[in-house]
Protein backbone atom coordinates (compact mmCIF):
# COMPACT_ATOMS: atom_id res chain seq x y z
CA UNK A 1 0.00 0.00 0.00
CA UNK A 2 1.28 3.45 -0.90
CA UNK A 3 1.92 5.85 1.94
CA UNK A 4 -0.30 8.93 2.20
CA UNK A 5 2.65 11.23 1.53
CA UNK A 6 3.72 9.28 -1.57
CA UNK A 7 0.13 9.06 -2.80
CA UNK A 8 -0.23 12.83 -2.56
CA UNK A 9 3.07 13.37 -4.33
CA UNK A 10 2.14 10.98 -7.16
CA UNK A 11 -1.22 12.70 -7.58
CA UNK A 12 0.54 16.06 -7.74
CA UNK A 13 2.93 14.84 -10.48
CA UNK A 14 0.55 12.63 -12.47
CA UNK A 15 -2.96 13.76 -11.55
CA UNK A 16 -3.77 10.31 -10.17
CA UNK A 17 -2.13 7.22 -8.71
CA UNK A 18 -1.77 4.70 -11.54
CA UNK A 19 -3.18 1.23 -10.88
CA UNK A 20 0.19 -0.44 -11.38
CA UNK A 21 1.42 1.20 -8.18
CA UNK A 22 -0.82 -1.19 -6.24
CA UNK A 23 1.00 -4.14 -7.85
CA UNK A 24 4.19 -3.15 -6.03
CA UNK A 25 4.85 -4.75 -2.65
CA UNK A 26 4.53 -2.27 0.20
CA UNK A 27 8.26 -2.10 1.00
CA UNK A 28 8.99 -1.12 -2.62
CA UNK A 29 6.28 1.46 -3.34
CA UNK A 30 7.87 4.58 -1.90
CA UNK A 31 11.31 3.64 -3.19
CA UNK A 32 10.01 2.77 -6.68
CA UNK A 33 8.17 6.06 -6.92
CA UNK A 34 11.31 7.88 -5.79
CA UNK A 35 13.28 6.36 -8.66
CA UNK A 36 10.60 7.35 -11.19
CA UNK A 37 10.34 10.84 -9.71
CA UNK A 38 14.06 11.52 -9.40
CA UNK A 39 15.45 9.74 -12.45
CA UNK A 40 12.70 9.67 -15.06
CA UNK A 41 10.78 12.84 -14.18
CA UNK A 42 13.40 14.87 -12.34
CA UNK A 43 16.03 17.25 -13.62
CA UNK A 44 19.12 15.22 -14.49
CA UNK A 45 22.02 15.45 -16.93
CA UNK A 46 19.69 14.27 -19.71
CA UNK A 47 16.76 16.32 -20.92
CA UNK A 48 13.21 14.98 -20.58
CA UNK A 49 13.18 14.61 -24.35
CA UNK A 50 16.35 12.51 -24.36
CA UNK A 51 15.10 10.33 -21.52
CA UNK A 52 11.78 9.73 -23.27
CA UNK A 53 13.54 8.63 -26.48
CA UNK A 54 15.93 6.36 -24.57
CA UNK A 55 13.04 4.87 -22.62
CA UNK A 56 11.05 4.26 -25.81
CA UNK A 57 14.04 2.56 -27.42
CA UNK A 58 14.52 0.33 -24.38
CA UNK A 59 10.79 -0.44 -24.24
CA UNK A 60 10.78 -1.42 -27.90
CA UNK A 61 13.87 -3.60 -27.45
CA UNK A 62 12.29 -5.52 -24.56
CA UNK A 63 8.96 -5.55 -26.43
CA UNK A 64 6.88 -4.26 -23.52
CA UNK A 65 3.55 -2.87 -24.78
CA UNK A 66 2.94 -1.02 -21.50
CA UNK A 67 6.30 0.76 -21.61
CA UNK A 68 6.07 1.41 -25.35
CA UNK A 69 2.72 3.13 -24.89
CA UNK A 70 3.78 5.17 -21.86
CA UNK A 71 7.10 6.32 -23.27
CA UNK A 72 5.60 7.12 -26.68
CA UNK A 73 3.10 9.41 -24.97
CA UNK A 74 5.87 10.82 -22.76
CA UNK A 75 7.94 11.60 -25.87
CA UNK A 76 4.97 13.29 -27.53
CA UNK A 77 4.68 15.57 -24.49
CA UNK A 78 8.26 16.60 -25.30
CA UNK A 79 7.23 17.37 -28.91
CA UNK A 80 9.10 14.42 -30.37
CA UNK A 81 7.92 13.95 -33.95
CA UNK A 82 6.54 10.70 -35.37
CA UNK A 83 9.68 10.43 -37.50
CA UNK A 84 11.88 10.74 -34.40
CA UNK A 85 9.77 8.12 -32.59
CA UNK A 86 10.21 5.78 -35.55
CA UNK A 87 13.95 6.41 -35.61
CA UNK A 88 14.32 5.74 -31.86
CA UNK A 89 12.54 2.40 -32.29
CA UNK A 90 14.61 1.56 -35.38
CA UNK A 91 17.87 2.32 -33.55
CA UNK A 92 16.77 0.09 -30.67
CA UNK A 93 15.91 -2.65 -33.15
CA UNK A 94 19.29 -2.25 -34.80
CA UNK A 95 21.06 -2.67 -31.46
CA UNK A 96 18.95 -5.75 -30.66
CA UNK A 97 19.67 -7.20 -34.12
CA UNK A 98 23.42 -6.82 -33.87
CA UNK A 99 23.42 -8.04 -30.29
CA UNK A 100 21.73 -11.23 -31.53
CA UNK A 101 24.33 -11.58 -34.29
CA UNK A 102 27.27 -10.98 -31.94
CA UNK A 103 25.97 -13.41 -29.32
CA UNK A 104 24.83 -16.04 -31.83
CA UNK A 105 28.18 -15.99 -33.62
CA UNK A 106 29.98 -16.02 -30.27
CA UNK A 107 32.24 -13.15 -31.27
CA UNK A 108 35.21 -12.90 -28.93
CA UNK A 109 34.51 -9.98 -26.56
CA UNK A 110 38.15 -8.96 -26.09
CA UNK A 111 38.70 -8.90 -29.86
CA UNK A 112 35.49 -6.87 -30.26
CA UNK A 113 36.71 -4.33 -27.68
CA UNK A 114 40.08 -4.07 -29.41
CA UNK A 115 38.46 -3.56 -32.82
CA UNK A 116 36.13 -0.93 -31.37
CA UNK A 117 39.11 0.91 -29.89
CA UNK A 118 40.78 0.90 -33.34
CA UNK A 119 37.59 2.19 -34.98
CA UNK A 120 37.22 5.00 -32.44
CA UNK A 121 40.85 6.02 -32.93
CA UNK A 122 40.35 6.09 -36.71
CA UNK A 123 37.19 8.19 -36.46
CA UNK A 124 38.92 10.64 -34.12
CA UNK A 125 41.77 11.00 -36.63
CA UNK A 126 39.26 11.64 -39.41
CA UNK A 127 37.46 14.25 -37.32
CA UNK A 128 40.73 15.99 -36.45
CA UNK A 129 41.73 16.11 -40.12
CA UNK A 130 38.36 17.46 -41.28
CA UNK A 131 38.20 21.17 -42.11
CA UNK A 132 36.78 23.26 -39.30
CA UNK A 133 33.49 25.15 -39.55
CA UNK A 134 35.14 28.36 -38.35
Amino acid sequence: MVSTETQQEIEEYLGRVPSWISALPEPAVDHSWGVVRDLQLGETMLSQREKALIALGAAAAIQCPYCIHFHTEEAKLEEVTDEELDEAVAVAGNVRYFSSVLHGAEIDHDEFVSETDDIVAHVKEQQAAAPSDD
